[in-house]
């Protein structure tokens, strides 16, 4: 049914929820602003880093002008920059996953709301630079997700039909992106966000751990 796989990165092929919040507070410390709970980024990250500085400003400040945003985002870009992998984890199973799905040939894409230089850092760090085909961060001339320009792209690089493709996230953005792109969606309760969510959001399938997507790619159940 599937002959591709693209997949988010945060919160869904790592667990980069600590390394988000270590940068977060570093650079919320030094414009001298409160620091938020580690957990709490869970709601806050997802969109691009715009609109997670707007949400961290929201939380710690209230209102706050463009001048701050701007202020806060350089900081937390030189500490980013910096040491993208920083703290990063990965999730139990996935490796084996990702190996098992390569090994039968599925072709195997990232995209990632993360900025380009990041993405590539971290996915090269973590899983090396045989197992993804292609890999997309945000970069300029793609709209970043929920808009289904970065997925349909990855599909045409790979050569494989939108409907043959299978998109797997863990949050709203994710899913809506997916359909946005006409693919099915699996979402990932591993992630940052709840089953709620992905149900809300139509998820075809609901994943519980990693290896389950074997199952449902290579119909091994």
């Amino acid at each position: 049914m599937y002959r591709a796989c693209i997949f988010d990165l945060d919160g869904t092929l790592a667990n980069t929820l600590y390394s988000i919040a270590n940068f977060s507070n570093r650079a919320l410390r030094a414009c001298g602003y409160p620091t938020i709970a580690p957990e709490d980024f869970r709601k806050i990250v997802g969109d691009g880093a715009d609109t997670q500085m707007r949400r961290m400003l929201t939380r710690v400040k209230g209102a706050f002008t463009e001048e701050e945003l701007s202020h806060l985002r350089i900081i937390y870009d030189g500490y980013y920059a910096a040491d993208p992998t920083d703290r990063i984890q990965p999730y139990d199973g996935m490796m084996d996953t990702l190996q098992q799905l390569h090994a039968k040939g599925i072709r195997l894409a990232v995209l990632s709301n993360k900025p380009h230089a990041w993405t590539v850092s971290i996915i090269q760090t973590m899983f090396g630079d045989k197992l993804f085909d292609c890999y997309y961060g945000q970069r300029a001339g793609i709209p970043k997700k929920p808009a289904p320009d970065g997925a349909l792209r990855i599909a045409e690089e790979l050569g494989v039909p939108a409907k043959e493709c299978l998109y797997i996230g863990d949050t709203n953005t994710d899913m809506k992106t997916g359909a946005a792109a006409g693919m099915d969606t699996a979402g990932a309760l591993w992630g940052f966000r709840d089953r709620r969510e992905l149900e809300e959001n139509h998820a075809v399938y609901i994943l519980e751990k990693p290896t389950e997507l074997l199952g449902i790619v290579l119909g091994d159940k």
